[in-house]
């Protein structure tokens, strides 16, 4: 019997991505063995049809709280339905994952592997060394726990910081035609009003030379009678 775990790796919804890579970290923590099968490959429309008919829990998030269809993950034995992602956390924290996964004795012992060292003595163990097992199997699965749920947030940390990055980079790339246009619009006002001033002063200059003429012609042509009416006198 194989846990297969159906998600989609073209997924644009967040919370579905980090729902995915959860329910891998704690089967790898857990030693379990499974198959991942991406229902969003091309090629893989059968194993697409084969979730959306099976499965019977449609893994709800918060930005998709009635899905038309069941959200990945989802999670068989086989053939046989597990759950979603809410069942299977769930089965994690209350320590039921052998029954979430509907696994039998000899498939979870071939499938769970514990990482507590169990010490036999005349091959039986004494009931001092089973208490002192059982607490060992319960600290190690705390630790595991522990583990699993760092690096996921250390994951959602990185995608939250990659995401910060992409639109800062956005945003300065769309302030910079701004800036640029807003530059040439001062560069085109500045030119403008120099025209605006030339225009204004040009006149101003010309009317002071025509005048300036005019006095100096009018100055000339009153001397020259002056001296036309002392000659006329003086004859």
């Amino acid at each position: 019997m194989v846990i297969k775990v159906y998600i989609s790796g073209t997924s644009g919804n967040k919370e579905v991505k980090k729902r995915q890579q959860r329910v891998l970290l704690i089967l790898d923590s857990k030693n379990v063995n499974y198959e991942v099968i991406d229902i969003a490959e091309p090629g893989a429309e059968e194993a697409k049809d084969f979730v959306q008919n099976n499965a019977t829990s449609m893994g709800a998030t918060i930005s998709d709280p009635s899905p038309r269809h069941p959200l990945p993950p989802q999670i068989f034995n086989d053939d046989d339905y597990c759950g979603d992602y809410d069942q299977f956390d769930m089965a994690n924290e209350v320590d039921e994952m052998e029954k979430f996964l509907k696994l039998q004795l000899s498939d979870a012992a071939d499938s769970l592997i514990s990482n507590a060292e169990i010490k036999l003595k005349n091959g039986e163990l004494t009931p001092t060394e089973k208490e002192s097992s059982k607490e060992e199997e319960k600290e190690l699965a705390v630790a595991e726990n522990e583990k699993v749920e760092g690096e996921i947030k250390e994951s959602a940390e990185r995608e939250e910081i990659s995401e910060t990055k992409a639109d800062e980079e956005v945003s300065k790339k769309d302030e910079e035609p701004k800036e640029e246009e807003e530059k040439k619009e001062e560069a085109d006002s500045g030119s403008e009003q120099a025209d605006v001033e030339t225009k204004i002063l040009f006149p101003k200059t010309m009317k002071t030379r025509l005048m300036h003429n005019f006095f100096i012609t009018l100055r000339h042509t009153y001397i020259y009678l002056l001296a036309l009416m002392y000659h006329e006198t003086k004859a």
